[in-house]
């Protein structure tokens, strides 16, 4: 069970990662932007790294949770990781 676990949190990570690098992206495409659209694209930005930052204290409570309760947390944050993955990449196709 704790391979299983070790091997979900990795993945997590990785996804986080991901997550940084493109949210990362969209900030300097913001940067470079008119006023207008940089405006709409730091807002955005910001809802996205509020949602990583939720997903990163879910991982946080995985990683300290037992290995009968990690189960349980998993649900979570597999809806959590869905509305962000959907959402980091509607604003990279909204803002290409």
């Amino acid at each position: 069970m704790a391979n299983t676990k070790e091997a979900y949190l990795e993945k997590l990570q990785a996804k986080v990662a991901e997550w940084n690098a493109e949210i990362n992206k969209l900030k300097a495409k913001a940067a470079q932007s008119r006023a207008d659209v940089k405006l709409e694209m730091e807002k955005r930005v910001g809802q996205l790294e509020t949602q990583r930052q939720e997903i990163e204290q879910k991982v946080q409570q995985l990683r300290q949770a037992s290995e009968s309760a990690w189960e349980d947390l998993k649900g979570g944050i597999q809806g959590a990781w869905k509305k962000l993955d959907e959402a980091v990449k509607s604003a990279l196709v909204k803002f290409k």
